[in-house]
Order: C-alpha cells, then structure tokens, then sequence
C-alpha cells in the first residue's frame, strides 16, 4: 500500500507550479492518509518534460519508487501521462493498482585520472565524453577490446532509455527499453565514420582520452577552472576532462520503475514523435 509519496518540479516552471498545487490540494482531500514527503517516498510525480522525469528519477534512485511522469513538455518520452486533463485519473488509477511498472536500467560512470578515482555519477540517458571548441581523441574499448579510435567530438554512450534522446539526434538506433544494452555512438568523427554499437549491459566500456588541446577559452563558472574537454550526464551534471583520464561507464546498481497505464507505450511515443498514421 502507498502511503509516502512526493512531487518533483523545477520551480522556474509556471505551469508545474500551479499543478503541484492543485495536486496536493487534491491528495489532502481525496487521500488525507498520503503523506507528502521527501523522505523515501515510494511514488515520486514528477511534473514537467523530460528533464525534468531524469532529474527526478536520479534524485531518488537509491530508494526505487515508482516514478509518476506527468508530461508538461513537448513529446514527454519519459512521461507515463501526457495529456494534462488525464493527470488527476493517473494518479487515482496508480493508487488504485490499476497500473503496470516498467524497470529501466541506469549507467555508473567512473573517472580515473593517474588510476585514481575522481568522479562517479549514475545517469539514466546517456553519458557523453566530448571536447568543446576542437576535436578530441579518444579510444573506445569493450571488455579490454578496443573498437573505436575516435578523432572528432566524442563518444555518446547510452542506455535503451536514452536511445531516443541525444543518441537518436546524433543517428544512432532506437532501441525498446525493454532490452537491457548499452549503446556506443560517435559524435562527428573526422575519421571515417563507424556505425553506433549495442553490447550487453554486462560489458564494461572504457574511453581513453588520448588528446586534447589546451585552449582555455571556456571555463566552469564557479571555479573560473578553464575547460576544453567535458563528461556530461544526462545533459545536466558537467565534469572537466583532460588527456590521459580514463572513463569506465558499467550496468548501475540502480534502476528506475516507471509507471504506465496503457500497452506498448513506449512505440505509442515513437509514432507520436515521428508523426506516423
């Protein structure tokens, strides 16, 4: 039985605003035994686009709760409803068990530099290694294998879940959540282009950075640390990479349960973002 729950929104959102209001007006009064809570709560509503889904999502993954996608974007592949006039029978549906939960796998990925750990982070999107204004070289590796030397932007690394994101913009596969994989694509190689590759979730992937020019013309605004190289994380976290840092990127520990409400959702999305009849 659900009795914790808690909503999730970025608060420079109207929209979001004026919803999470209306819905913890609607819960006191319909479910006064929820209570609203930040603390390991087992339903998180997340209320906006997909940006939002992910902050969401990464923010309580430790504890799994059902995450409730309540679209206020555009196509909201993440969103278990996406019609605003559906959000309040969702949330009576999900309380009510009428609901099915669908299990999508995270990434770990690790930065070494002089074999010291430096940074880790979990993502459910992607995890991507570029330089910023010059190409970069990097090499690919799985299992020890090297399959990859890339000289261009970078390397996207993401899982089923982030295939339609920035792995679809760059062509890469999409690939069905249902199938637990990673997904390794090339971002503007000025050798000759190699097609994306999709490895078990079991493997473990390595990106040696071999190359980056020193320019220092940006630079991370809190610490003015000049920047030519970066790892970002599902579009958000920013870490500052250089030559000689090595990334493992592996299955996370952690995964999101997401709940839905109709039959094959996801390649409902799909035909929805490519306008198909």
């Amino acid at each position: 039985m659900i009795k914790r729950m808690t909503i999730f929104i970025r608060n420079d959102n109207r929209r979001s605003v004026a919803w999470k209001k209306k819905i913890e007006q609607y819960i006191a009064e319909k479910y006064p035994e929820i209570i609203l809570s930040t603390n390991k709560p087992q339903v998180v509503i997340a209320l906006g686009g997909d940006g939002t889904i992910l902050e969401a999502s990464r923010t309580f993954r430790k504890h799994a709760p059902i995450t409730l996608g309540l679209n206020l974007g555009h196509v909201g592949f993440l969103a278990s409803v996406r019609q605003s006039s559906q959000f309040l029978k969702a949330i009576d549906a999900l309380l009510a068990g009428e609901h099915r939960e669908t299990k999508r796998m995270m990434i770990t990925a690790r930065v070494y530099r002089k074999e010291k750990l430096i940074h880790e982070c979990d993502c459910l999107n992607e995890v991507t290694a570029q330089g910023l204004m010059i190409a970069a070289k990097m090499t690919v590796s799985v299992d020890g294998y090297p399959l990859q030397n890339i000289h261009g932007t970078g390397v996207i690394i993401s899982t089923p879940t982030g295939s339609t994101a920035y792995n679809l913009s760059s062509h890469g596969p999409i690939v069905t959540p249902d199938i637990h994989c990673m997904i390794i694509t090339e971002l503007l190689d000025h050798n000759i282009p190699t097609p994306s590759i999709v490895v078990k979730r079991t493997k473990t992937i390595h990106v040696d950075i071999t190359e980056v020019r020193k320019r220092g013309v940006l630079s991370l605004t809190a610490t003015n640390t000049p920047i030519d190289a970066v790892l970002t994380v599902d579009d958000m976290d920013l870490f500052p990479l250089e030559a000689g840092d090595r990334i493992e990127v592996v299955n996370s520990e952690h995964f999101v349960r997401f709940a839905e409400f109709e039959d094959n959702y996801f390649l409902k999305s799909i035909q929805k973002k490519f306008a198909f009849r």
